[in-house]
């Protein structure tokens, strides 16, 4: 007899049907619920926005399409998780609940902590998968190659789930559908609503047409492009968005790299970018570990020898030009602007923003964190976190990396294109003269029709300040306190390694029955 105890599938940040542990499991098990929760809490967050959103109900969209190929419905519920659930217990009397891990924000560390209080509290099994190679519980430094990197490799390595053929839906399910997928873009959840105009498209449809071009052709001016603003843009893989809202799973995309990287061996543009982009998702998961080890990364300098400095109200003048990319200082303004348009900015250019705004404008890292988060359409906290302490100086363990910004306009924008594009107030001023408009000859305002602090802002003196407060945190981590402060932080998050290529040429291949092999290098479904 067909077992018909209820299988639930809680759809977070994994919003495909491909390489899904939970749906695979629940069909396996009985009939399936596959549900989504839109909690207004969530979407009112300080690191929430409106793009965000806009990239989730694109990949619903996706999903729900796809799970109708599998004759299963996707109920969409608006409201807490845990009432949810109490609907399904009062309709269903028992149920298992299926999902994937999730290393969040505080906020969705505070409702999973919830929902795993309810299931105890009803009897109910919650079974969890992890996706992205983070490890709950680890105790022993990140990139020990005996404990994380292990587990990392283990993951990777094994065969992906393929999406479910003998699925069966749960009866009732309408009870639990409040909106339809149609309407998804036509929410206000209360969040940020700065609009997006250039924002990339979610669903895996749309993940996977990305992967292919990169793969295909984009991806072999990688390496080389990947501190230029202009060049990323295109030359980069683009895959961030999908990542942080599982449309691709993380193990599909490293199996699909290691295929190819395979197939272009004897070429050395390809060979050096795949390796390049390889050592990056290993350090996707890697930061995100961080996070899921030291939650309190999100709201607390990790540092306590830094901790109360550069303290400044969110009405900062400093902090309210930084935001709306009028500081005066080019480059950074036009990253500013692009992000705004965009939602997207290549590493580099993230790392200078923070540099200026922590170092060259004075200002804490949290506020600017959470600003960044609001406009990067990839945001992943686990990522994001970390990576912000890291470039602020605020971890007291890496040397303090400060980007002068007239540099970085130098070396990754040389022709001022970008600067052009993004702040046009400049584009009349000869290329010598964008990176650093303030220092323009008195003799030549008239010439251009420029005049800064006019036509422009005039920037404060960044390099003194920036130098002011390396200075400032290089003796406070100086005392014997910070030293062993800064020592328990490398111990418990810093790594020592990460995977060797001849690892990775080791690594099992995925069974061929479960995932297909497109000749183009793309991904399943």
């Amino acid at each position: 007899m067909a077992n018909t105890h209820l299988q639930v599938v809680w759809f977070k940040r994994d919003l495909r049907i491909h390489d899904h542990a939970p749906l695979a499991n629940a069909a396996a098990a009985g009939p399936v619920l596959p549900i989504f929760a839109i909690a207004p809490e969530q979407w009112q967050a300080p690191d929430s926005a409106l793009r965000h959103w806009q990239f989730a109900a694109d990949s619903l969209i996706d999903l729900s399409n796809a799970l109708e190929t599998l004759g299963l419905p996707l109920c969409i519920w608006q409201g807490d998780i845990v009432d949810l659930l109490n609907a399904l217990k009062v309709h269903y009397s028992h149920f298992t609940l299926h999902s994937h891990q999730e290393t969040g924000n505080a906020w969705s560390f505070e409702r999973d902590k919830n929902v795993n209080q309810w299931c105890r509290q009803h009897g109910i099994t919650w079974q969890e998968a992890r996706q992205q190679g983070v490890v709950r519980g680890l105790t022993s430094r990140i990139g020990h190659k005996t404990r994380w990197e292990t587990h990392w490799e283990t993951l990777m390595a094994a065969a992906p789930f393929s999406a479910p053929q003998n699925a069966r839906v749960a009866q009732g399910w309408q009870a639990f559908h409040h909106i339809d997928v149609e309407q998804l873009h036509n929410l206000t959840l209360g969040f940020d609503t700065t609009p997006c105009p250039e924002r990339q498209s979610g669903g895996r449809r749309e993940g996977r047409a990305v992967w292919r071009s990169f793969i295909n052709q984009r991806g072999r001016r990688y390496r080389g492009s990947l501190s230029k603003p202009l060049l990323a843009w295109e030359f980069g893989s683009r895959l961030s968005p999908h990542l942080a809202w599982g449309t691709l799973s993380m193990r599909e995309v490293v199996q699909s790299l290691r295929r190819q990287r395979q197939k272009h061996v004897d070429d050395t543009a390809w060979a050096r970018s795949l390796r390049a982009f390889t050592s990056r998702l290993y350090w996707h998961c890697h930061f995100i570990q961080k996070l899921e080890s030291e939650p309190s990364i999100e709201t607390q300098t990790l540092h306590p020898a830094l901790r109360g400095l550069r303290e400044r109200s969110p009405e900062h003048p400093n902090l309210i030009a930084w935001k709306r990319g009028q500081t005066g200082v080019p480059l950074v303004d036009a990253c500013m602007r692009s992000l705004i348009a965009t939602g997207w900015i290549n590493f580099r250019m993230r790392a200078m923003l923070i540099s200026h705004a922590t170092f060259g404008l004075g200002l804490h890292w949290r506020e600017p964190a959470l600003h960044l988060a609001r406009l990067f359409t990839d945001f992943e906290p686990g990522i994001h976190y970390p990576q912000v302490q890291m470039q602020a100086g605020a971890t007291g363990t890496n040397a303090l990396r400060v980007y002068n910004p007239i540099k970085q306009a130098e070396d990754n924008d040389p022709t001022g294109e970008f600067i052009a594009r993004w702040v046009p107030e400049l584009t009349a001023l000869p290329l010598e003269w964008r990176a650093k408009p303030w220092a323009l000859p008195e003799s030549l305002h008239q010439r251009f029709g420029f005049q800064p602090g006019e036509h422009y802002p005039l920037p404060n003196d960044f390099e003194c300040e920036a130098r002011h407060w390396k200075k400032m945190l290089y003796e406070l981590r100086r005392t014997p306190d910070a030293r062993d402060a800064s020592q328990a932080i490398v111990d418990k998050l810093a790594s020592q390694r990460r995977p060797s290529k001849q690892r990775a040429k080791k690594a099992k291949p995925a069974n061929r029955q479960q995932l297909s092999l497109f000749d183009d290098g793309g991904l399943e479904g």
